[in-house]
């Protein structure tokens, strides 16, 4: 096996362990996220985008607080945290700042 796979194999974040398989299913939420931008802003749910915001947010400072540092957990993370104050800002926008329907 090459030296960087096996690097990667047997990482302490690798894919042996949970450290390696939860963001990978966690960027699920991101992608979702992510497909909801085609979404009209006022199907948007505002207690749902906070949470993602909020837990990428929180998440993504606990990354360098464990060991080993976890960059794939990390990147889900900052990609919530991105997807969900984007959301936010859409709704925010629609909400109070477009002008209101013509009669």
């Amino acid at each position: 096996m090459n030296s960087k796979l096996r690097g990667l194999w047997n990482h302490p974040a690798g894919p042996k362990t949970i450290h390696f398989w939860a963001p990978t299913f966690k960027w699920g939420l991101s992608i979702a996220n992510i497909s909801d931008f085609s979404k009209p802003p006022d199907a948007l749910s505002y207690p749902q985008q906070a949470v993602i915001a909020t837990s990428g947010v929180i998440w993504s400072r606990y990354c360098f607080v464990i060991t080993p540092w976890n960059w794939n957990l990390f990147s889900v993370n900052a990609a919530m945290a991105s997807t969900g104050f984007y959301q936010l800002a859409r709704k925010l926008r629609h909400d109070y700042a477009a002008p209101p329907p013509p009669s």
